[in-house]
């Protein structure tokens, strides 16, 4: 009830009548309303004198003046201890302090009875605090009993000689002057003194760790997540030289959603990918997992590079609408040299040729993955022997005080005096751009070098083509053509005749389910070789199980026996291709 309203309503009371009467179970209000009736019956209208309304003396503390200084810091819940001249003595703690770290005499200096101010790095700071007389504040730091204080030392001027806080004054008969606090205006001034204030802040300290402490753990658990997400090794396709760097953020970075992988197509083909989830934390490292594993899906498909992005662009949605990311994926076909390349919102790939001069790849790119509703489409870069691309994330060349830009110029000085082989370009690209351990992002980086290869080196990759007209002909032509490259290309007899059998067989399946033109490879390189037919038609062939009496349909089988691995996919101009390959003996 609100005993304030109810006072304004009666005549002749005060607000502070609301308060209730420590001798009345009635609130005051009540009770004055009862006197006034009473005070209406006597004659003269006057209140007859009660104990209940005779006037008393409001009850107020102390002035502030009436106190003391050492009445005042002495009431104080906090550790105080004041210390004069320049050796820092001792000249009185409070009841605070005593409790906090036992008592301690007067008179001797800090140094030698207050032991707690060197371990809160306090005793550094009296000389600054008594020349300066500015003060100084160490915050929450920790004593060997496992407490923390935070620490401010206040200057004090210097107090009348003679005397301590709170002492009596003898000119004035054991009393103290009128002011109250100890000083006597008859002495001369003596030393001036600093303040020590210690407020214990052991609950604000532990509730900090604990803070600490989870947030490291939660870091800790991304970076494990992230690393695990990651190719924990590289696939290294026979014509490139690859190598990668992954930096998480400095400890007060969040980890992010950085990635990249290789894929070997077949082939010799070979696809790059690196993105970056927008965001921070376990949330981002678990998408960008979801991300790398469709695009590996994906990859075997054997897409072209707009449509695996505009793949992962539906899937991104699903994924979590409200997370988006951005991406790079890149083919490269050694008898192409160039990369195919479809970009959605991520930083353009740099490639140095082998006299240093750096090109950009200048295609337009389209917006992050997961906001749908565009076209994606594939460009070109070429990659010729002796040149080096790189593909990174934004961490590396992205900075507050400058234009990302300028950070992608930067990179680019940097990589045309870049050379070495491909995890040494990457560190000295990571070094030049000023990425260290607390770098405030993480950052990925995917070095790709196309290696010039001459002399012995040289001849362990070798092609040869031959085109098909047609016929009945074309099988037999294709099997003598195949025999006499084996034979040059000096493989054992029995590599040699498997090989004949598999050109046979992907020959006799073009010419029986695709349409001119048809092209025969033979490709071989330090590791495998390679057999590819190629025609006009699109349709892809798929492996199945020939019923007994059917006379066609095991070509595809055959193939798949024989050969350590296989596949088909559609080419750009229209039509297919349909491959296998050989691993070399060792």
């Amino acid at each position: 009830m609100n005993f304030t309203r109810w006072s304004a309503r009666l005549p002749g009371t005060q607000r502070r009548a609301a308060a209730r009467d420590d001798r009345s179970p009635v609130p005051a209000a009540r009770a004055e309303y009862a006197q006034a009736q009473a005070a209406a019956s006597l004659p003269d209208g006057t209140l007859p004198a009660t104990p209940d309304t005779a006037s008393a003396p409001t009850a107020t503390g102390p002035a502030l003046d009436d106190l003391s200084a050492r009445e005042i810091l002495g009431r104080l819940p906090v550790a105080v201890a004041l210390l004069h001249g320049p050796d820092h003595r001792v000249a009185y703690v409070n009841e605070a302090y005593e409790t906090a770290f036992g008592p301690r005499p007067c008179g001797a200096p800090a140094a030698e009875t207050l032991p707690e101010l060197a371990e809160l790095s306090v005793l550094p700071l009296l000389d600054q605090v008594l020349r300066s007389g500015t003060a100084r504040t160490v915050k929450s730091r920790r004593t060997a009993g496992g407490s923390s204080y935070t620490v401010t030392c206040t200057p004090v001027a210097p107090w009348d000689s003679g005397e301590a806080i709170g002492t009596e004054n003898p000119k004035t008969d054991g009393k103290t002057d009128d002011r109250g606090d100890g000083r006597n205006e008859g002495k001369g001034k003596g030393e001036g003194g600093v303040l020590v204030y210690a407020a214990d802040v052991t609950d604000h300290a532990e509730a900090a760790e604990r803070l600490r402490t989870s947030e490291r753990r939660h870091r800790e658990t991304a970076v494990t997540l992230q690393r695990s997400l990651l190719p924990q090794e590289l696939e290294q396709p026979d014509d490139l030289r690859i190598a990668a760097t992954y930096q998480p953020g400095g400890t007060d970075a969040a980890v992010g959603g950085d990635w990249y992988d290789v894929i070997t197509l077949g082939a010799g083909r070979t696809a790059l990918v690196i993105g970056d989830v927008m965001g921070r934390g376990v949330r981002a490292a678990a998408v960008m997992g979801q991300l790398r594993t469709a695009v590996r899906a994906y990859a075997r498909l054997d897409l072209p590079p707009h449509e695996v992005i505009q793949l992962l662009d539906v899937l991104a949605s699903e994924i979590d609408a409200t997370q988006i990311a951005t991406c790079v994926y890149a083919v490269h076909d050694p008898n192409e040299g160039q990369l195919v390349y479809a970009s959605a919102g991520h930083l353009p790939i740099l490639v140095r040729d082998e006299d240093g001069t750096v090109e950009r790849a200048a295609d337009p790119t389209g917006p992050p993955l997961g906001t749908g509703g565009w076209i994606h489409t594939s460009g070109t870069i070429a990659l010729p022997p002796g040149s080096t691309a790189v593909l990174y994330t934004d961490g590396l060349v992205e900075r507050r005080s400058e234009d990302i830009d300028e950070g992608v110029a930067s990179l680019a000085r940097a990589l045309s005096g870049a050379k070495g082989s491909p995890q040494v370009v990457c560190d000295r690209l990571i070094r030049s751009l000023g990425v260290t351990a607390e770098h405030d992002d993480d950052v990925a980086v995917l070095v790709v070098q196309h290696p010039a290869r001459t002399g012995a080196d040289a001849e362990l990759f070798h092609n040869a083509a031959l085109d098909l007209l047609g016929g009945i002909e074309a099988a037999p032509r294709a099997r003598a053509f195949a025999t006499g490259v084996l034979t040059s290309w000096r493989f054992p007899a029995e590599l040699r005749d498997l090989g004949v059998l598999a050109t046979s067989e992907l020959v006799a399946n073009s010419l029986q389910h695709g349409t001119p033109p048809m092209r025969l490879g033979l490709r071989r390189t330090d590791r495998r070789l390679i057999i590819e037919v190629t025609d006009g038609d699109d349709h892809l062939p798929r492996r199945r199980q020939a019923e007994p009496a059917d006379e066609a349909g095991r070509g595809i089988e055959i193939i798949a026996s024989i050969a350590t691995s296989w596949g088909s996919r559609r080419t750009p101009g229209g039509g297919k291709a349909v491959w296998c390959e050989f691993a070399l003996p060792r």
